[in-house]
């Protein structure tokens, strides 16, 4: 069983990018038990958990230390 989420566009002057994804029901109960913790909606859950990889795995310092070097 798969269950699929869209994220909804919140920003309203921001460039947005919607993306489906699909996740397991094993998966899902995970992002469903992080609502409250990480977000409200499944939209705001799934984008917190992505944007707390990166960070964790230092890939956004990286990517702005790049960009500010040139």
């Amino acid at each position: 069983m798969h269950i699929c989420c869209v994220s909804d566009v919140s920003l309203m002057s921001e460039d947005v990018k919607r993306v489906q994804v699909t996740f397991t029901s094993e998966q899902w109960k995970i992002i469903e038990a992080l609502k409250g913790e990480m977000g409200s909606t499944d939209a705001e859950v799934v984008r917190n958990v992505v944007l707390a990889w990166l960070a964790e795995k230092s890939l956004i310092s990286e990517t702005i230390k790049n960009k500010m070097r040139g």
